[in-house]
């Protein structure tokens, strides 16, 4: 399996860490490393995560890591990861 981060994901990596540095930069340094390292867990499982059917046929599903929520698509032997945002986010 191979795991590709969107452009769209990475904005919001980017996004997230601008929003957080604005109060404490070494937390906000953290919690993007933790949202970065959590995605490596779908490539041994890249079913764990819930499937979400509104996107049916393609296979997108969503992780949560703490308070963040991560979506992603498996297509063939490639993880898309999609988006990525607090959960307190109105999305």
């Amino acid at each position: 399996m191979e795991l590709k981060w969107t452009s769209k994901a990475l904005s919001d990596v980017s996004r997230l860490y601008e929003f957080l540095s604005l109060v404490n930069q070494p937390a906000a340094a953290r919690t993007v490393q933790q949202l970065v390292a959590a995605p490596t867990t779908v490539l041994t499982n890249p079913r764990i995560g819930e499937r979400l059917e509104e996107f049916e046929p393609r296979d997108v599903r969503r992780m949560l890591i703490g308070h963040y929520e991560l979506r992603y698509e498996v297509l063939g032997s490639t993880i898309f990861l999609l988006r990525l945002w607090h959960t307190r986010e109105d999305r």
